[in-house]
């Protein structure tokens, strides 16, 4: 949760044109411009890093060098984290027929998620460039490529009824070419879920002023593309999809809005966490479910929360 070095005054305002991408840019951080683009829909960094680059980066280093503590945490987070993953799946479940519970979970990391999902009967595969996060996947018993998620890899994995991507969109150089990839492995009226951070949200933008932390959440080369529920919703619109459900998490940046301001504070960021899950397992313990879903609904609704998810069906 350590700060960016993120530039947005008035000098990094302007036109940017890169490689057919032009657009507004909106920031600047590490020598990237992040533009509104125009031809793609949603916004991205310029220039894209080079992909053989990323590709050594998240198969060997990137869970020991920039994320040393991920797998540690998600662990320990489960028990919250499977809130969310159970929503998800119970809305997969409502709108397929019971025999059709065949799911590819992309950038599958550490594998909880497909754990809980088998647990509810569902076929399982995982496919995730991580050597780390794959063998700890397994470890727990389920099924997981390791290696990327791309043209050659795609073709050999099978056919699914939906297809799950989470916090993967924002990492990649051409997000448009990877969930054409993925529709295709998708059966007719499959589900696609996606889930990125909201980024450029009204309350980041109240948190930046309350907070003076610039756009922190702005972190190029990991973090290529920006999107939030209506760039996502359109792109996925626009590769043929229908859109069908939208939810999202507790707001991470109120703390920062109400004065717990955890950009740059490591320490602080974690205490903040662990108040957001306190407050979601509350409902829970309370046998009030299904309102959480609701207060979440309605914050995607108006375009609030700290992810962006968007489930989608192919006709």
């Amino acid at each position: 949760m350590g700060a960016a070095t993120v530039e947005t005054e008035n000098a990094w305002q302007g036109e940017v044109a890169w490689q057919g991408h032009s657009g507004a840019r909106i920031a600047h951080a590490k020598g990237h411009d992040i533009l509104d683009c125009r031809s793609c829909g949603f916004r991205h960094a310029v220039p894209l890093p080079d992909p053989a680059a990323m590709e050594n980066e998240y198969r060997e280093t990137y869970y020991a060098d920039e994320k040393p503590t991920f797998l540690a945490h998600a662990g320990e987070d489960q028990a919250w984290a499977e809130l969310a993953q159970t929503d998800r799946l119970e809305v997969f479940e409502h709108c397929l027929a019971p025999t059709r519970r065949r799911l590819l979970d992309i950038g599958s990391g550490p594998g909880f998620f497909l754990v809980t999902a088998q647990a509810r009967g569902w076929q399982v595969k995982g496919i995730e460039p991580s050597r780390q996060a794959s063998a700890h996947a397994r470890s727990l018993g389920v099924e997981v490529v390791e290696g990327f998620f791309n043209a050659q890899s795609a073709p050999t994995l099978g056919r699914f009824d939906v297809v799950h991507l989470n916090n993967v969109l924002e990492h990649i150089p051409d997000p448009i070419q990877l969930l054409t990839l993925a529709r295709g492995l998708l059966e007719p009226d499959g589900l696609i879920c996606v889930n990125v951070p909201n980024d450029f949200s009204p309350l980041q933008l109240a948190a930046r002023a309350a907070g003076a932390t610039g756009d922190w959440w702005v972190a190029p080369p990991h973090h290529l593309n920006y999107f939030d529920f209506e760039s996502l919703g359109r792109l996925l619109e626009r590769l043929g999809f229908a859109v069908v459900e939208r939810m999202t998490s507790f707001p991470m940046e109120a703390f920062v809005m109400m004065g717990e301001n955890y950009v740059g504070d490591t320490a602080l960021g974690r205490a903040c966490h662990a108040k957001r899950k306190t407050f979601d397992l509350a409902f829970e313990a309370a046998g009030l479910r299904s309102v959480r879903r609701a207060f979440y609904r309605a914050l995607a609704s108006q375009g609030i929360g700290r992810e962006a998810v968007v489930i989608a069906r192919l006709p």
